[in-house]
């Protein structure tokens, strides 16, 4: 062997044993690092949350508020344009003052001109009832002496009986002026007198609808339409965030849960406040079949189902916001 060779030898030798040891390491510190990981849950911080939508499309006309404000219930929100509905209220008026007019009508009855007329015709047909009346004697008797054909009596007879009729039509007339419209002609009236005030009520709730304001007390996390933009009926304009109910929310693989129940406590590292956290399990759901399902052995001989674990701090946390991380070490 020249030296040449034995050079290259040499060199070939301390390449593989430069190698070996390098992977001897890599094993030594992935063992190690192996060994020594500690196992952790992570989740993170959720809040309740609800959304400002009106009954009534409209146009945003104005917009009070703005993203992170905090406001307070009953605060104004955003006021919508919508004329449609302002006319219809003046529809609605129209018809509830007729109603109304009818109504008072039916039960004021007939005017007094109304009445001092009927009476008076009923005076009258009174009063030409017994001209006939007598006259209608005085022929009986001519025909009872024999001076008048049954004829003459007859017609006065039937004289005398006509304004008998028209007599007691006159008082009929004179009695339903002066009582007025019919108990079912009263009822009538009121029963549309009230629907049209319903009518004026409902709209009038469309109005108010217009002006949307804060429900409960919270932070307004999201403003979705721009002022002058048409919202349609239910779209959401903004969510309010209701900052004193949050909590934490974890998925947990059901091997990792290690017993817990609702009701008990643990502790949470929050990585932004570099704290711990106590917090008390409120719920544990399953994730359903969506969830993401880990077979435990490589021929799937059982799987392992996800599970969310929702907990509320104990004590109020200060500085809490929803989306930080939340970890749990075990």
């Amino acid at each position: 062997m020249t030296d040449v060779e034995k050079k290259q030898h040499k060199s070939v030798l301390l390449g593989v044993l430069s190698f070996a040891a390098i992977i001897i390491i890599v094993g030594v510190i992935g063992a190690l690092t192996i060994g020594t990981e500690e196992d952790f849950i992570q989740g993170q911080v959720d809040v309740t949350e609800y959304r400002v939508s009106s009954k009534v499309p409209g146009r945003i006309l104005e917009i009070r508020v703005k993203e992170g404000d905090f406001v307070h219930k009953g605060d104004t929100l955003v006021i919508l344009d919508a004329p449609e509905v302002e006319a219809k209220k003046v529809q609605a008026q129209s018809v509830e003052n007729a109603a109304a007019a009818m109504s008072d009508m039916a039960n004021a009855g007939a005017r007094q001109e109304q009445i001092k007329g009927a009476y008076e015709l009923w005076q009258q047909a009174k009063a030409g009832l017994e001209i006939y009346r007598k006259s209608y004697e005085r022929v009986q008797r001519l025909f009872d002496e024999g001076v008048v054909s049954e004829q003459k009596r007859d017609e006065a007879y039937a004289q005398f009986k006509a304004y008998e009729a028209q007599e007691q039509a006159a008082q009929s007339q004179y009695q339903m002026a002066k009582n007025g419209a019919r108990v079912q002609e009263k009822t009538a009236a009121a029963a549309k007198l009230g629907q049209a005030q319903g009518v004026v009520q409902e709209v009038s709730s469309y109005i108010r609808e217009t002006v949307q304001v804060a429900q409960m007390d919270g932070e307004v996390s999201n403003i979705y339409p721009k002022v002058g933009e048409l919202v349609g009926t239910g779209s959401p304009i903004m969510t309010i965030s209701i900052m004193d109910d949050m909590w934490g929310v974890f998925n947990v693989r059901e091997d990792c849960l290690n017993g817990i129940k609702v009701g008990d406590t643990f502790t949470a590292f929050i990585p932004a406040f570099n704290k711990d956290i106590e917090m008390k399990v409120s719920n544990i759901k399953d994730q359903g079949s969506f969830a993401t399902w880990k077979a435990t052995k490589s021929n799937g001989q059982y799987d392992l189902k996800t599970f969310e674990v929702k907990a509320r701090p104990v004590k109020k946390f200060e500085g809490l916001r929803p989306g930080m991380s939340l970890v749990i070490k075990e």
